[in-house]
């Protein structure tokens, strides 16, 4: 039987969600994007691995983990240029099956629902406009709005938002950065490993589950 918005006995009030690798399919989408750029503007040629291992951060700390201190034209010709790419392809990333039914249910029981999200103010709305999951979320942060993940002024900023406590928020992601960060803020998490990272970068930083299938996750929410 579906629980309702009055349902008093629910974990979780509010649940914040990543946005690349957890909701969007869009891994090889960002992968392929930085890979390209970095061959494009003559920076050494980066690993598909390397690559996919900085989603969930921003694109000026992805730049210098994945290339370190490099001239500030040549960080900022990839920047440029992988956002072309990225963007040349954006439209056409799928949401993960299942997402947009789990999400438009969780806001029908009442939960308030909000994206923490590497990506930029206008690479979110973008996103949110192309899937119809803009009036299903009650707030969002982005990376040029607060620090980059693992910091965890995304989060802190959500809560404040919209009233909920550190005990009562679930972070969902599929990258040590989002678990890190709600581990920063004191907020449970789940990972998922459909994703960018592989479950052992994940479950050092002790999330409640991780699920390798998103409709697993959606099973477990529903009946949470």
């Amino acid at each position: 039987m579906a629980k309702n918005s009055t349902n008093k006995n629910r974990t979780f009030d509010l649940i914040v969600w990543d946005w690349d690798g957890t909701i969007a399919n869009s891994t090889g989408t960002i992968t392929n994007a930085i890979v390209k750029a970095a061959e494009q503007v003559g920076l050494p040629t980066l690993d598909a691995v390397a690559a996919s291992n900085i989603i969930g951060l921003g694109l000026k700390e992805s730049i210098n983990v994945l290339y370190g201190d490099i001239p500030t034209e040549k960080a900022q010709a990839l920047a440029v240029q992988y956002t072309a790419n990225y963007y040349a392809g954006e439209s056409e990333i799928p949401l993960f099956d299942g997402v947009k039914e789990t999400i438009v249910e969780l806001n029908r029981r009442g939960y308030k629902l909000a994206v923490a999200t590497g990506k930029g103010r206008r690479g979110l709305n973008l996103a949110l406009q192309h899937c119809g999951l803009t009036n299903y979320f009650h707030a969002t942060r982005t990376v040029d709005e607060c620090f980059s993940k693992p910091h965890p002024q995304m989060l802190d900023e959500l809560m404040d938002i919209l009233v909920v406590t550190p005990e009562r928020t679930l972070m969902i992601g599929d990258t040590s950065y989002d678990l890190e960060m709600a581990q920063n803020a004191g907020v449970a998490s789940v990972g998922v490993t459909f994703g960018a990272q592989t479950q052992d970068k994940l479950v050092r930083y002790n999330p409640l589950i991780i699920f390798n299938q998103f409709c697993d996750l959606s099973t477990w929410l529903l009946n949470t």
